[in-house]
């Protein structure tokens, strides 16, 4: 394989995460890029990324391809569609998986790669695009040791935390859906908090600024929650990331819970919140929509 300095990345797909992802892996390595649009192609050449006009031709000759996907069924046609790259990765080359898309989707796509000598990095990322070009992601991998090192040029630039999860692919989603369980729980609940504020007639930004600062505060309460307020407005938050990704999170996390026969009555609980909120046509807004499966409008301005 090849050295640091001449080391080639494909990214395909240059959207919102794609294309910071790309233009810090640029800064010390060769990056190709491929995406339908051709505006953000266009984004990426002017970043130093050499664009290429199908999925194909930017990975073939390729040490690793970083892969975004939306879902299995997404991953699948990437790999194995009609146009599918599999068949033209060199032998010893790797795909380093970014998305969340479910344990047993990652373990068949590793064995199904294995046989055309191709090796998977199983390395789902937390982190939006600010992050993402910053390399100041959380990832968490699983892969072995040699497959871990063929993809360092890779995870060293896009990780500021990388945490090693196990040795097999697989390992790095089993994670996730932990991680995702907690993150789609707390994003429910913070909704629902601010909703009773409101409710209650208090002021809901002095309550959310207060909440933040005490024991009751998290994460996904002080990122959410001002963006909450503002999915009342005419025209919402700024889309960060989209409501219908936790709806296949919570599928997910409550898929794997049955196969573990575990009770989640809470995550399955917020499950049924997502599910709501795609089924009142709020799928393509920012999660922090969700407020309004349970509170459709604010009672006190």
């Amino acid at each position: 394989m090849s050295t640091q300095t001449d080391y080639t990345v494909a990214v395909l797909g240059l959207g919102a995460m794609g294309l910071p992802m790309a233009t810090r892996l640029a800064s010390e390595l060769r990056v190709n890029g491929f995406d339908i649009d051709e505006a953000r192609l266009a984004l990426a050449t002017a970043a130093g990324i050499a664009p290429f006009d199908s999925a194909p031709a930017a990975t073939r000759g390729v040490d690793a391809v970083v892969l975004a996907v939306r879902d299995g069924a997404q991953l699948h046609e990437v790999l194995f569609g009609g146009a599918g790259i599999a068949d033209v990765l060199d032998e010893g080359s790797v795909v380093i998986l970014t998305s969340t898309v479910g344990i047993d989707v990652v373990v068949e796509v590793a064995e199904q790669l294995a046989r055309r000598r191709v090796h998977l990095v199983d390395a789902p990322m937390s982190g939006g695009p600010v992050r993402a070009g910053q390399g100041d992601l959380l990832m968490v991998v699983g892969a072995s040791p040699e497959v871990r090192k063929l993809a360092d040029p890779v995870l060293n630039l896009l990780a500021s935390t990388l945490s090693i999860i196990g040795d097999r692919p697989g390992d790095g989603q089993a994670f996730k859906t932990v991680n995702q369980l907690l993150c789609g729980v707390h994003v429910a609940a913070a909704a629902e908090a601010l909703a009773l504020a409101d409710a209650l007639g208090l002021d809901v930004e002095s309550t959310l600024n207060t909440l933040s600062a005490g024991a009751a505060g998290s994460f996904m309460l002080a990122n959410r929650g001002p963006r909450m307020l503002e999915a009342y407005t005419d025209d919402g938050a700024e889309v960060l990331s989209r409501l219908d990704i936790f709806v296949k999170d919570m599928g997910i996390v409550t898929k794997a819970a049955r196969a573990s026969r575990l009770a989640t009555p809470i995550a399955s609980a917020a499950e049924q919140v997502y599910l709501l909120g795609a089924a009142q046509g709020l799928s393509a807004s920012d999660d922090s929509a969700v407020i309004k499966v349970v509170a459709p409008t604010r009672i006190h301005d």
